[in-house]
């Protein structure tokens, strides 16, 4: 069990399925909240940048995905012209 420092509720939290640096929202309030420590599970409220680079990381591979399609349409042009 740990606590969440901003509504003091108990989380159930197995220690085993999370590791330090995981992110999670408690039931309770809705907090976002940093595993800070694993044996015993500590939590601490969690930094609104570390939100953000979460979400620009998730934007980043979306981005990624893209430019690997502009790559294969290109390698499509390159096969065609050898085919002349």
């Amino acid at each position: 069990m740990a606590t969440c420092p901003e509504c003091d509720a108990e989380i159930e939290v197995d220690e085993f399925d999370v590791d330090k640096g995981d992110l999670i929202s408690c039931p309770e309030c809705g907090s976002n909240l940093e595993v800070t420590g694993t044996s015993p599970v500590e939590l601490d409220l969690a930094d609104e940048d570390d939100e953000e680079e979460a979400d620009d990381r998730e934007d980043d591979d979306l981005d990624d995905d893209d430019e690997v399609d502009d790559l294969d349409e290109d390698e499509e042009t390159e096969t065609e012209d050898w085919d002349e």
